[in-house]
């Protein structure tokens, strides 16, 4: 195994990890941690795609990054507004 697929799998339990913490509501879409874990996925998958490359795969997985940290931005300034 290759360490891009390495990074890669790294990445695969991060996502997996934050949608689970949050299905099991452990932790809330608020949560930093929930972002950082996506922000980490996110970046872990997208350089083992660098070296793995799927167009179809690297659309998502730059299109979920953007949305992470959109989300993470609007709430922080949502919540600072207040």
């Amino acid at each position: 195994m290759s360490l891009p697929d390495i990074v890669g799998l790294i990445g695969a339990v991060f996502y997996l990890t934050a949608y689970a913490l949050l299905q099991l509501r452990i932790l809330t879409v608020e949560d930093s941690r929930t972002t950082l874990l996506n922000v980490l996925g996110g970046i872990c998958l997208i350089y083992s795609l660098s070296c793995n490359f799927n167009l179809g795969s690297l659309v998502t997985q730059v299109a979920w990054l953007i949305f992470t940290v959109i989300g993470y931005v609007r709430f922080r300034v949502g919540r600072a507004s207040r």
